[in-house]
C-alpha cells in the first residue's frame, strides 16, 4: 500500500491541473473576495482577510481531494485498471484507504499557499494558531477524500465530473465558502461537511475553543463516507 501511495501523490503534484485549480485558482479567489469586501472589516465574526484564508484554503483542498478522487478513480474503472488491481495480492480495502491517505497529503500544500498569501496581506495569528489551524484543516480534508472515492465508484465516467462539480459548488455555496452563512440557511447548513469543515476555523477568534460539535459532525461525515465507498467497491467489484 505504501508503494501506492506514494506513487498517487506523484502523479497527483505532476498535474498541471491540480497546481492550476488547487493551488493558483484559490489564492486568486483570496485577493477576489478580500477587495470585493472593501472597508467591511469583518465577516463571519473574524476579520475578513482571515476569514477568506480559511475558506480559500479549504476550498483549495476540498477541490484537491474531491475532484482528484473522484475524477482518477472513474477513469481507473473505465481504463481496467482497477480490475488489475484485483488479481495482485492488494486487499480493496487497503486500496481504497491507499486513495484517501494519498490524497489527503496532497492538500497540504493547498492550504499552505493560501496561509502564505494571507499572511502576505496581513494576517497575524500567533504561532501555536497558524500550526492548528493548519492540522486541522488537513485533517478534515480526510473527509472529502472519502468522499471523493464514494463518488468515484457510484458515477459513470462519463458522467463523474459533472457530479463531482455540482456537488463541490453546492457544499462551497451553502457551506460558507463564498460568503459567512447566518440565519436561516445556517439550520440547514449544519447538514453540510463543508460549512462544519469551514466552522474549524472558530478558535482563531478571541475567547472561542475548537469547535467540537463541528469536529463530532465531521467524524460523523468521515465514517458514513468511508462506509459508502468500501459498499460501493464491493458493489463495483461483484459488477467486474
Amino acid at each position: 500500500m505504501t508503494t501506492l501511495i506514494r506513487l498517487e501523490i506523484l502523479r497527483t503534484l505532476r498535474n498541471r491541473r491540480y497546481l492550476l485549480f488547487t493551488l493558483l485558482y484559490p489564492a486568486l479567489m483570496y485577493f477576489f473576495f478580500i477587495n470585493a469586501y472593501g472597508s467591511s472589516p469583518l465577516a463571519g465574526g473574524l476579520p475578513v482577510k482571515t476569514y477568506f484564508m480559511v475558506s480559500m484554503a479549504t476550498f483549495g483542498a476540498v477541490g484537491a481531494v474531491l475532484t482528484g478522487n473522484a475524477q482518477r478513480i472513474s477513469l481507473e474503472r473505465k481504463s481496467g485498471w482497477v480490475r488489475q488491481l484485483r488479481l495482485t495480492a492488494l486487499p480493496g480495502r487497503a486500496y481504497t484507504l491507499g486513495k484517501i491517505a494519498a490524497s489527503a497529503v496532497t492538500t497540504l500544500p493547498a492550504i499552505l499557499v493560501v496561509f502564505a498569501v494571507g499572511a502576505s496581506q496581513g494576517v497575524s495569528l500567533p504561532a501555536a494558531q497558524w500550526a492548528g489551524l493548519a492540522l486541522a484543516l488537513w485533517l478534515g480534508s480526510f473527509v472529502f477524500a472519502a468522499l471523493g472515492v464514494a463518488l468515484g465508484y457510484a458515477a459513470a465516467p462519463d458522467a463523474v465530473q459533472t457530479i463531482v462539480m455540482i456537488t463541490y459548488m453546492a457544499m462551497a455555496l451553502l457551506g460558507g465558502t463564498w460568503f459567512p452563512v447566518g440565519g436561516t440557511l445556517e439550520k440547514f447548513a449544519r447538514f453540510n461537511p463543508v460549512y462544519l469543515y469551514n466552522k474549524l476555523a472558530a478558535f482563531t477568534r478571541p475567547g472561542h475553543s475548537l469547535d467540537t460539535a463541528a469536529v463530532a459532525g465531521l467524524a460523523g461525515f468521515l465514517v458514513v463516507f468511508v462506509a459508502a465507498a468500501a459498499a460501493l467497491y464491493r458493489r463495483d467489484t461483484r459488477q467486474a
